[in-house]
């Protein structure tokens, strides 16, 4: 038994040294220049592929060639890091925040379509390191060499980082960066060259820690968000910026897998508990409990406050009659589609419809609340199966069912929002994802009730609703309407409060409001709509699967809103549309619809750094001021 445990206990310092890589050289770039690097899987994605190939060129045999092809993947990534942070990411510093991570997870699906192209779709098995393919012996079980050589890697790595921030003039720069890079510009130091070499020195780290799991794991395109996931799980966990918080939360996050596989299956009172499959969300609720305990990480400080005219959050004008009689004729002209007979089409409308209210609801939340979300598809997804259960196991109507579908997300919201509020930013971002992520679990495990990965199938509105026009017309109607009460909470006396604990937290409670309450009150709001869209999604595909509520689905209602604009109300309907258009239109037309999608991302958000509806609000208020202007001539 006890052998075991000590075997365990290395395995999990092996996987924390490969995990702490990733996560440091995320934590440092995010650090100095504030952007939540969602590519930073793909460099490490990159790293694998990269020590593939090199240690095939140089020789797989010898000692040169593996640690020479290691070597060589981790600059190679480091700058492919400098490409990006020169031709991507300079143009955008100035740019709200969320919109630099729109333009990083256009990078994913660009890198991941190169990836594609380069080595193919197989799985790529790397070989194992040479001089070092044998084991040694400890308490009687066999511990391979190499898990020794990765031990070594990770506190390594952390003293020379710590000797590099600390010890050296541009680690000087480096820290003061992080607490006030404005006040650093001013006094003269290069920012371009200073985040140019973070962003080099970030990536080299990915780019390591994917190249040294070759002998570990195969070269695979999910590597990417596997690994994002788990490494923003480290930093947030750790602390923001802080080193030697990620490397206590690797080794944590790492143990706890690494025990939880060693358990296995535990019978209690006749019950089996599989500690296995708890290795999916273990992290995430490692971190869920951290951050109620610890807002700001283990070891996390607060972050120095940025200035610039990105964090000014401009007001949202009232809703004129022009636009009530905009939005009333768009809403009418949508409803006369089925007249063009294209079946299709009413396919792709109600998905855009469905979607529409999905990134209504998460702009709710983003944009009056200020209160970002990386797992909304939990509402979404938890509608999906409130309906589906509903239908499925307690036999009740389709209309009823679909009634089930709010009331489940409403509580998820309940439960989950109430944690949530009591964080801001980064923080409050990443325990929604960690919700999401615990209840994806839930979902996918449970085979007996959900259907685990399999899903639900034969869901299939009632007999008045089957014929396509019908179901478009009823989506239609019920997701305009949820559209349009959301813009009406918005300004009404509620949106009011929650526009105002966006603001300023401390005068809004200065004057009595209770911020936390009513952002948990417009959490809640935000969770019944979401899982509405999700019940109508469910009856219109007529299935579902755990992919509702994954990583996956709700990286795409950020993209909606960020794409549309998060400072218009009509922003993530716009973005909602032409996301899903255009996903679809490049889907059916070439293999690599991802690096095509991502190069349209890019191109919007570096023309259009406001977003599409952002960016004709100002067109327009422009073309008015001119008007104006030639008048008074």
């Amino acid at each position: 038994m006890l052998a075991n445990i000590v075997i365990q206990f290395m395995n999990g310092l092996a996987g924390a040294s490969s995990l702490f890589l990733v996560a440091a050289g995320l934590s440092i770039i995010f650090g100095v220049s504030r952007i939540v690097n969602f590519a930073h899987g793909s460099l490490y994605m990159l790293g694998v592929y990269l020590a593939y190939s090199l240690i095939e060129f140089f020789g797989r045999s010898s000692i040169f060639g593996f640690w020479g092809g290691v070597l060589g993947a981790a600059i190679a990534v480091g700058l492919i890091g400098v490409v990006i942070e020169v031709l991507v990411l300079r143009r955008i510093y100035r740019a709200p925040e969320l919109f630099q991570l729109l333009a990083t997870f256009a990078l994913v699906l660009v890198i991941k379509d190169a990836a594609l192209y380069f080595w193919g779709a197989e799985d790529l098995v790397g070989p194992r390191a040479a001089g070092l393919r044998g084991a040694v012996e400890i308490m009687g079980k066999r511990f391979p060499q190499y898990d020794l050589v990765l031990i070594a890697i990770g506190p390594l790595v952390l003293g020379l980082l710590w000797l590099l921030l600390n010890r050296t003039r541009w680690g000087t720069l480096v820290r003061a960066a992080t607490q006030d890079r404005e006040m650093v510009g001013a006094l003269g130091v290069n920012q371009s060259g200073l985040f140019t070499s973070v962003f080099f020195l970030g990536a080299f780290l990915a780019g390591l820690g994917g190249a040294v799991q070759i002998p570990r794991e195969p070269a695979q395109l999910m590597l990417d968000i596997t690994v994002i996931s788990d490494a923003f799980v480290v930093v947030v966990v750790g602390g923001m910026g802080s080193i030697g918080g990620a490397f206590l939360a690797a080794l944590l996050i790492a143990q706890a897998k690494a025990f939880c596989i060693g358990i296995g299956d535990v019978s209690i009172f006749g019950a089996t508990l599989s500690f296995t499959k708890f290795t999916l969300v273990v992290e995430f609720v490692i971190m869920a409990i951290v951050l109620v305990v610890r807002p700001l990480g283990l070891l996390g400080k607060l972050q120095g406050a940025q200035r610039g005219a990105a964090t000014v959050e401009p007001p949202l004008y009232p809703l004129t009659r022009p636009f009530w009689i905009a939005v009333v004729g768009l809403v009418a002209l949508l409803a006369l589609m089925p007249l063009g007979g294209d079946d299709y089409l009413l396919v792709l409308l109600i998905d855009i419809a469905v979607f529409s209210v999905f990134a209504a609801t998460l702009h709710f939340l983003m944009g009056p609340s200020g209160m970002v979300s990386f797992g909304h598809a939990a509402y979404f997804g938890l509608g999906c199966y409130g309906a589906a259960l509903a239908l499925l196991k307690l036999k009740l109507p389709m209309e009823l069912a679909l009634l089930a579908a709010p009331l489940a997300s409403g509580l998820g919201a309940l439960v989950f929002g109430w944690f949530c509020v009591r964080l801001s930013g980064v923080y409050l971002a990443m325990l929604t994802l960690a919700f999401a992520q615990i209840s994806w679990s839930v979902i996918y495990q449970w085979d007996a009730f959900t259907g685990g990965s399999n899903g639900l199938v034969g869901l299939w509105p009632s007999e008045w609703l089957k014929d396509r026009t019908a179901f478009y017309l009823f989506t239609l109607a019920l997701c305009a309407a949820s559209i349009i009460f959301l813009w009406r909470v918005v300004h009404a006396p509620f949106g009011y409060v929650l526009r105002a604990g966006r603001d300023s937290a401390l005068r809004a409670d200065a004057i009595g409001i209770d911020v936390r309450r009513f952002q948990w009150y417009g959490f809640i709001l935000a969770g019944v709509f979401a899982g509405l869209a999700g019940g109508l999604f469910a009856f219109s595909k007529g299935s579902i699967s755990p992919e509702t509520l994954a990583v996956s689905r709700s990286v795409d209602g950020l993209v909606m809103v960020l794409l549309g604009g998060v400072q218009t109300l009509t922003g993530p309907v716009a973005g909602a549309a032409v996301f899903t258009w255009l996903q679809d239109s490049i889907a059916r037309n070439t293999e690599y619809w991802r690096a095509i999608l991502g190069l349209a991302i890019l191109v919007i958000v570096l023309a259009f750094p406001q977003g599409i509806a952002g960016f004709l609000k100002q067109a327009t208020a422009r073309f008015t001021s001119a008007r104006e202007r030639e008048v008074v001539r």
